[in-house]
């Protein structure tokens, strides 16, 4: 059975995924959304038989599909996702899931009435490291984490305006988030302080803070602060160290260091987490078993919530309890 896929965005992420699943066996990817027709036939010229199309209705009426890839910017959510609820067509979606909390929960109600297969994109579930890490934490007491997410400020428009993108912890920090969810617990309450330091007075029509620090309690008992800065040039970085009892479990884009006792052993991640996360996804549409999947929707709401809840935090100067 050959499986039918569409990609809704023809931007860095759309385009990944659509060359990793064009190279696996019984995938075809037929069709292409964007903004324009023109971007869009630009993306589907390259992949053998796909067409594109500006308008996800179209896309839709005219291609018979059996998934879509949604890899938009955060404020770009809702009529696709409804599209493909009204028509029981299962997606998978690239973090985050919009840029206020309002909107991903009325979808999460469509997806449950439907009981509709989705998978989110938070890739850093599927690392080799993060197994690693969360089957040594079966053997040992989290004391606290610190987690972090330190870049420059990218290039695009919509990332720069709080309703564009939601803000750094909403659109990139989300991933330590999630990361803290999967490998410690749940988050119980939050409490944020940003600041606007830099990125405002060198580029125009910043509206988003440039630096962060937010504390989070967790249901077990344990603390974690997650930072976070889009103004530094240089040195960018993103992980999650967690305190335990025995050591310290640092978790990165290229895999897990656990120094114990003085001792220090790295994992280094030897799988592509996209891969797996994009395997995951397929086998649930071929045969409705869904325990590979690491994020779905439901699940990314919940992180979705707490950055959400961080922007409010420091909207108001207040705690927000979860």
């Amino acid at each position: 059975m050959t499986l039918q896929i569409g990609i809704a965005g023809t931007g860095w992420f759309g385009m990944m995924h659509a060359e990793k699943l064009a190279k696996l066996a019984g995938i075809k990817v037929t069709a292409f959304l964007a903004t324009s027709q023109q971007k869009a036939d630009a993306a589907a010229q390259r992949f053998e038989g796909a067409r594109g199309y500006d308008s996800i209705h179209r896309m839709l009426d005219d291609r018979k599909l059996d998934a879509v890839y949604i890899c938009v910017p955060p404020f770009a959510h809702g009529e696709i996702e409804s599209a493909l609820l009204e028509r029981s067509i299962p997606f998978l979606v690239e973090k985050p899931l919009g840029v206020d909390e309002q909107l991903p929960s009325e979808i999460l109600k469509g997806i449950e009435e439907k009981k509709l297969i989705t998978s989110a994109g938070y890739h850093f579930r599927y690392m080799d490291g993060t197994d690693r890490a969360r089957e040594l934490l079966r053997e040992r007491t989290t004391l606290m984490a610190l987690g972090y997410w330190m870049g420059s400020m990218p290039g695009v428009s919509w990332w720069r305006k709080m309703e564009g993108s939601g803000g750094q912890f909403v659109e990139q920090t989300t991933h330590i988030v999630d990361l803290l969810r999967y490998t410690v617990g749940e988050v119980s309450e939050v409490y944020a302080a940003y600041g606007n330091r830099y990125m405002g007075g060198v580029e125009e029509g910043v509206t988003v803070p440039d630096v962060g620090t937010v504390t989070l309690k967790l249901v077990g008992g344990a603390v974690a602060t997650i930072s976070n800065t889009c103004a530094i040039p240089a040195g960018d970085r993103s992980g999650l160290h967690i305190y335990t009892n025995k050591g310290v479990l640092e978790l990165g884009h290229s895999g897990l260091i656990d120094i114990e006792a003085g001792r220090r052993t790295e994992y280094a991640n030897q799988t592509d987490p996209y891969e797996l996360e994009n395997e995951a996804f397929l086998h649930a549409i071929r045969t409705g078993d869904v325990s590979r999947i690491r994020s779905s929707y439901a699940d990314a709401v919940r992180t979705h919530q707490v950055t959400i809840a961080a922007n409010e935090s420091a909207r108001t100067g207040l705690p927000v309890k979860l």
